[in-house]
């Protein structure tokens, strides 16, 4: 039997009280930032009193690095899923930007809370090994591209990926902010742009595609 199918109604309540604190830290921290954010509005917000939230977790840090964590595997789960990235290509990037599109457009607060530079002075070793979960993989994916000549070596990988993450984070936080608005041509055209940055151009398919752009 699973673990929850053995649960307690007790158990189930506290697994659900713990769920309604992150949800609600989540939302406050997206919205006003961790460093200026004191505990008493997260608890408000969850609906229970400070010691409560106390309770379930023993400091600002542990919570900031359970919401990190949380955000991060959804995250992790939704981009990665069932892909090969052993196998890289023109199509599997495509698929991994459309991916990020629908996470950042259904999960909102997740992708604006781990868009935030500022929660990285709080991460615990088991937050960055989080983190390392999800770039690792796609490392890997990049390094494979290189080799097999799909992507340019021109990059090192770790900048290939900040140059993705980047620039997907810079075109969807200005939107956010109402500079730009986003319709499904220029999502189109920003991923194209981010593919030509990365590619190697001198391999048939991708000279193909750069002429018919």
């Amino acid at each position: 039997m699973t673990a929850a199918a053995t649960a307690t109604p007790a158990s189930r309540r506290e697994a659900q009280k713990r769920d309604t604190i992150l949800r609600a830290a989540l939302k406050v921290f997206a919205e006003s930032g961790l460093h200026g954010t004191p505990v008493p509005p997260i608890a408000a917000e969850a609906g229970v009193g400070v010691g409560t939230l106390y309770r379930y977790f023993d400091s600002k840090e542990a919570l900031i690095n359970a919401v990190f964590c949380d955000a991060k595997q959804r995250l992790q789960d939704h981009l990665l899923g069932d892909l090969d990235l052993l196998n890289p290509s023109r199509a599997l990037f495509d698929t991994l930007w459309a991916r990020l599109t629908t996470f950042a457009r259904q999960d909102p607060e997740s992708f604006q809370f781990l868009e935030m530079q500022d929660h990285h002075s709080y991460l615990t070793p088991h937050s960055r090994s989080q983190e390392q979960a999800l770039l690792i993989p796609l490392g890997m994916m990049v390094i494979v591209g290189q080799r097999n000549g799909l992507l340019g070596e021109h990059l090192k990988p770790d900048l290939a990926i900040a140059l993705f993450w980047g620039a997907f984070v810079g075109v969807f936080k200005a939107e956010r902010l109402n500079y730009l608005t986003l319709d499904d041509d220029d999502l189109k055209r920003a991923r194209d742009a981010c593919w030509f940055a990365i590619a190697n151009h001198n391999t048939p398919d991708n000279h193909n595609r750069d002429s018919a752009q």
